[in-house]
């Protein structure tokens, strides 16, 4: 299983840095594009407080299906340079889109097996890119259906609910205090504010609160995408019942709500909270996961590797 070292170039002239991950069979094979969550994030899902470590398991469960893998630095992170706290919502999704075009102009892959794989935030950027030729097949693990606001106020509110006893006590202080946050968040106009003691990434901010995913599943489903959605049912951070609307927005999505899975794709068998998190990221992705997602991509690319770019058909 070889990585190459790959770079690619964004929009605005940005080298984003990144790994191709090739099976050890012959090419041109077909790819998928690795989309993280939220953060300053390095190509392998990892942040330097809370290492994610998704990218190494999925590569390795897609090379041996015969399926390459590229992941890439955010900008800021790693070995690309930028600032992540000036990179808004909408400059995360040009450059997933140069990395599609980049996958699919390599001599060593199938310009018509390429997918999209994406996580939380990456889930919300897989499914904008279906919309391009290129891609021809998506995967969302924990990916609202919803208006960036109310799935961000739903996050809070899941967070606060599930949080030890002297933290729910506390719920209705909090959720003032967040709403005031929010509120003055939204009124900024530059990229970055201060909120607190913290610097926070405010034009990705409201550029994610002003994002409704619902218009980009719908597309998906006018152009006959095929599309796996998965999240757990003890995700805190997106709502599992999104699942529904996913599969109403996507006719034909296979949807699984997966028992005991948290947001960090690992599962847990007790009270789900974030405070958890650090002990669930020990252990390794959830396997079953893994295989499920590695065999879906395997039987859909190789259905559609030999077809032309999907057609659009008409809105409805």
């Amino acid at each position: 299983m070889p990585d190459i070292d790959m770079t690619v170039t964004a929009d605005d002239g940005t080298s984003l840095a990144g790994t191709l991950t090739l099976p050890a069979t012959p090419g041109p094979h077909p790819a998928v594009l690795l989309l993280h969550g939220s953060g300053p994030l390095d190509r392998d899902g990892n942040a330097p407080k809370l290492a994610i470590n998704l990218a190494r398991p999925v590569a390795e469960a897609l090379a041996a299906r015969g399926i390459a893998t590229l992941r890439y630095d955010r900008r800021g992170n790693g070995a690309t340079p930028g600032d992540w706290r000036t990179a808004g919502f909408h400059d995360n999704r040009r450059d997933a889109a140069a990395a599609v075009r980049a996958l699919a102009d390599r001599a060593d892959i199938r310009a018509h097996a390429v997918a999209v794989l994406g996580h939380s935030e990456g889930a919300l950027h897989a499914m904008a890119l279906g919309g391009q030729p290129d891609v021809r097949a998506v995967v969302l693990l924990a990916g609202f259906a919803n208006l960036g606001e109310d799935a961000f106020r739903w996050q809070g509110s899941s967070i606060i609910r599930n949080a030890p006893a002297p933290a729910r006590l506390l719920r209705r202080p909090l959720a003032a205090l967040g709403n005031r946050v929010l509120t003055r968040v939204k009124n900024t106009r530059t990229d970055v504010a201060r909120v607190a003691v913290a610097k926070v990434n405010a034009r990705w901010i409201r550029e994610l609160l002003a994002h409704d995913s619902r218009h980009d599943l719908a597309a998906l489903g006018d152009r006959e995408v095929p599309v796996l959605a998965v999240t757990g049912d003890k995700d805190l951070q997106v709502d599992p019942d999104d699942l529904k609307e996913i599969a109403r927005l996507v006719p034909g999505a296979e949807t699984h709500r997966v028992p005991d899975l948290t947001h960090v794709l690992r599962r847990d068998s007790g009270r789900a909270t974030m405070g958890s998190y650090r002990r669930l990221l020990r252990r390794p992705v959830d396997p079953e996961l893994l295989d499920l997602v590695a065999d879906w991509l395997a039987r859909t690319l190789d259905a559609t590797s030999d077809e032309s770019p999907v057609e659009e058909r008409p809105s409805r």
